[in-house]
């Protein structure tokens, strides 16, 4: 089973997000990481699907799927040439002999102190799945409290937009 990326512009409208989440639950896919957010234009919603699909041809079907939607105005397979990023914010113990050491570790992951208190420390800290893994790996040993991960999110490098893909 391979994992896959589907950028998916969609109308910002209530209802969009469940109909989308119920397809590929029909389908028997299991969505690993799914993230909206508004766009650049307000009527236009951005959604970030990272799915696994067994083979192309079931991961076609759902692309063709999600084309039949009203809502959806375009549908792209984001491939290895593109930007992905998540963000995690995570608590963890610390007190005046700990949290200069994990202050150390999370600027080396370019992370940063986002609140501290008397016992411990929140950090945000934002890259690719691989370097939040290592991150929370090495503050692990100094007791996670409490842990949140956003879903990835995507865009293709370079000047060509997803708007500039051929529509459905």
């Amino acid at each position: 089973m391979s994992t896959h990326t589907l950028s998916v512009l969609v109308s910002n409208r209530p209802g969009v997000l469940t109909r989308i989440a119920a397809l590929f639950s029909r389908r028997g896919f299991n969505i690993e990481s799914l993230a909206v957010g508004p766009t650049e234009r307000p009527e236009v919603s951005r959604m970030t699907v990272v799915a696994n699909a067994e083979d192309g041809a079931a991961l076609e079907q759902i692309v063709k799927q999600l084309n039949k939607l009203i809502e959806v105005r375009k549908v792209l397979e984001l491939g290895p040439n593109t930007v992905r990023r998540e963000m995690v914010l995570v608590k963890v113990k610390a007190d005046v002999h700990t949290r200069s050491q994990i202050i150390d570790v999370v600027s080396l992951f370019r992370g940063k102190a986002v609140d501290v208190s008397a016992e411990s420390i929140t950090i945000e800290a934002t890259g690719s799945s691989e370097k939040l893994a290592a991150l929370l790996e090495m503050l692990s040993s100094h007791g996670i409290q409490e842990l949140v991960q956003s879903g990835q999110v995507a865009l293709g490098r370079g000047a060509k937009t997803l708007a500039e893909h051929k529509s459905k």
